[in-house]
């Protein structure tokens, strides 16, 4: 009602052209149908199949001023007020002949109160025609009524399948309508349904279809990605801080805990060497607190026009809020803000964007950004209240090292206890997570080329053989570590 409410005092208020940017058009009709009565005006919508029609029926058999021309010619001769919809007007926006016509029509409103409202999914406004437009967005339903709409879905299952009840549970139900906010009736309606009809049970494994389906809806051009692939930290190894921190705040970021003074965690940044497990501990929170990941690409946020790229990721953060409860993964986010003018000044304005949301957002986006050169990044960002905590990923300890070797050997099949998983580790001392994952990998390729089985000898010969990144820029790394010693929480 409120909708209808707010549509009422906008029409009332003497506005002559009213823009409403939707894919519900049979809603934004129906609605200013009942705005019509209530102003008790005339009521005529146009299409280009069905021309002018009166309260939605068709005056004649034929089509009555099906041309664009001939229904604004018509509306202008009208002597009595009405609210006209236009529905799909907006390629006609581009001939002057019809944009003059409805400048004439809402020059004239203050004799003939005709109202014309165009209902697109996107319409650009000629400027001759902004300053005597406003524009009316259709509210999306909120976590009372997205919660109705599941539970009529699921009592006409029921009906149709004989009596039989939906699985599910309280718990399963709040966080699909978790999952379901921010999206138009008509498709979380569809959502529901087809979560539903799949096999009458609302369970786990629903929520990333229907995760993957919104982020469609939402029309992403590349900018933000959805990341499929999200690992749990039973699948990384070490990080036994940072493990215990997330473990922490899981509760209250999922919404199922709520005290006063325990805020929603905010985000962590993960600094470290190359190839210890940033990217992967950014996908395991997203996979431990089942809720979506998305990952922002600054290589794509770029465009060389002035402002495209502040809009670019304004659009972007908006989008992720939508999708909120979830996950925001920045990776290398030094490589898109900097602290130079050698761009005429758009990393510097990124920053501002990004640190102003991140400031004021209220959804709960849990970003995780990465970086790997400390010297790129800015001192705005780094200061406490940006990021809840800052965590350093360093170079795995011995026993970290066998986990590592245990993981991989048991993805490709290998049973690690065929290796000296001891002795292994030992000897990839300084080894990066990736380092002694290829070199399982090399010693796989080494037991092919041989045809020979797999052993600790095949692998102990590939370690020896690679120079890690430790080594080979030993100085940097050195740099790193000593500088994170002081100032960050060890992951």
């Amino acid at each position: 009602m409120k909708d209808l409410h707010d549509l009422e005092v906008l029409l009332r208020s003497g506005v002559p052209l009213l823009v409403v940017e939707t894919h519900e058009e049979t809603r934004a009709v129906r609605l200013l149908a009942k705005a019509a009565e209530r102003l008790d005006v005339h009521f005529y919508t146009w299409s280009v199949t069905s021309g002018l029609c009166r309260d939605g029926e068709k005056i004649t058999d034929d089509p009555i001023a099906p041309e664009p021309q001939d229904a604004l010619s018509r509306i202008q001769d009208t002597r009595y007020p009405g609210l006209y919809v236009l529905t799909d007007f907006h390629p006609y926006l581009r001939d002057p002949v019809h944009v003059r016509y409805l400048r004439e029509i809402a020059l004239r409103h203050e004799r003939v109160a005709h109202r014309i409202a165009l209902v697109s999914h996107e319409v650009d406004l000629p400027p001759e025609l902004e300053r005597l437009s406003r524009r009316f967005e259709l509210s999306l339903p909120g976590r009372e009524a997205v919660h109705m709409i599941v539970r009529e879905q699921a009592t006409h299952w029921s009906r149709v399948n004989r009596g039989q009840n939906v699985r599910t549970s309280r718990e399963m139900l709040d966080r699909l309508v978790d999952s379901l906010l921010g999206l138009p009736e008509q498709d979380v309606r569809r959502l529901a349904r087809g979560a539903i009809e799949d096999d009458g049970a609302l369970d786990e494994d629903d929520l990333p279809e229907i995760m993957k389906a919104k982020f469609d809806l939402l029309g992403q051009d590349g900018v933000l990605s959805f990341e499929y692939d999200t690992a749990r930290f039973a699948q990384v190894a070490g990080l036994t801080r940072l493990k215990r921190w997330l473990e922490l705040r899981e509760p209250v970021f999922s919404g199922r805990v709520r005290r006063p003074g325990l805020d929603a965690p905010r985000g962590v940044l993960l600094l470290g060497v190359q190839g210890c497990g940033k990217s992967l501990a950014a996908k395991a929170v997203a996979g431990t607190w089942n809720v979506p990941l998305l990952r922002l690409d600054f290589g794509t946020l770029y465009n060389k026009y002035h402002g495209e790229t502040e809009r670019n990721l304004r659009t972007s953060l908006r989008q992720a809020e939508v999708m909120a409860p979830c996950v925001l993964w920045v990776d290398e986010i030094e490589k898109g803000i900097s602290t130079d003018d050698s761009d005429s000044g758009t990393s510097r304005r990124i920053l501002g964007t990004l640190l102003t949301w991140m400031a004021e957002r209220q959804a709960r986006v849990f970003v995780v950004a990465t970086a790997n050169d400390i010297g790129a990044l800015p001192p705005e960002l780094m200061r406490k209240g940006r990021f809840d905590e800052i965590f350093f990923v360093d170079l795995p300890d011995p026993e970290t090292r066998r986990a590592v070797l245990a993981i991989h050997l048991e993805r490709r099949r290998i049973d690690p206890t065929t290796v000296d998983l001891e002795a292994a580790a030992q000897a990839c001392e300084g080894f990066s997570g990736a380092e002694i994952e290829q070199a399982v990998v090399a010693a796989l390729y080494a037991s092919y080329a041989a045809d020979q089985p797999f052993d600790g000898a095949l692998l102990a010969a590939e370690i020896e053989a690679t120079r890690p990144l430790s080594v080979v820029m030993a100085e940097r790394i050195a740099s790193l570590r000593a500088w994170a010693a002081e100032r960050t929480v060890p992951a």
